[in-house]
């Protein structure tokens, strides 16, 4: 009688043991948090901005217009945008459009790099200042931009585009911020059969997603 009592609890606790095995081979496994940054081509997220422009020349004035881009590879806090922007201006005198195509390496969190000194670091004052209560979900950044723009000098080739910009973005959901930033930029441009350089401000604020 002892034997059979014996080999049932022996075969509950073989059946129980059988059970914790199934149930952790099914679990899902966690995440393994990279420890090293790796090199992504993620072809996003997205970008959509409204710019406000005061520029020098072609003409000399302010004007709306908007930017698209997608994010075509990161690594840590590197990331390099794709970016089209569009501008059309049209006036009772003469209408023009400017199309401009070019990359934008930026780096995140610049800030971080004064991570110092460890009683008080000046990065952590840095982001204080300048976003109060949202310090913590801010990622500032500084970026340069590199490429062409249409109609460029003479009509015929694509002008120069040179610049930089500094801005910041604010995540408010799974997937989706708000974008800040100012842009400055020198490129060739042709206006109305004259060529030239304009040197151009750019106020944009958008949605990554």
């Amino acid at each position: 009688m002892r034997t059979t009592v014996l080999k049932g609890q022996l075969g509950i606790a073989w059946a129980c043991w059988l059970v914790v095995l199934a149930t952790v081979w099914l679990l899902p496994v966690a995440p393994v948090v990279a420890q090293e940054a790796v090199l992504e081509f993620p072809i996003r997220p997205f970008n959509v901005d409204v710019m406000i422009r005061q520029q020098t020349f072609a003409p000399d004035d302010r004007e709306i217009g908007v930017q698209l881009g997608i994010t075509a590879v990161r690594y840590g806090n590197v990331e390099v945008r794709t970016i089209y922007q569009f501008f059309s201006i049209h006036t009772q005198d003469f209408s023009t459009d400017q199309h401009s195509l070019f990359v934008n390496p930026r780096w995140n969190n610049f800030i971080d790099i004064l991570d110092f000194p460890k009683h008080k670091p000046i990065s952590r004052i840095i982001r204080h200042v300048l976003f109060g209560p949202l310090e913590d979900r801010a990622v500032p950044y500084v970026g340069v931009l590199a490429g062409g723009v249409l109609p460029g000098p003479g009509n015929r080739a694509p002008g120069h585009l040179i610049g930089g910009q500094v801005g910041v973005r604010f995540p408010v959901a799974q997937s989706l911020s708000v974008d800040i930033s100012v842009q400055y930029s020198q490129y060739g441009v042709d206006f109305r059969g004259d060529a030239g350089q304009a040197q151009q401000w750019v106020f944009l604020t958008g949605i990554r997603f």
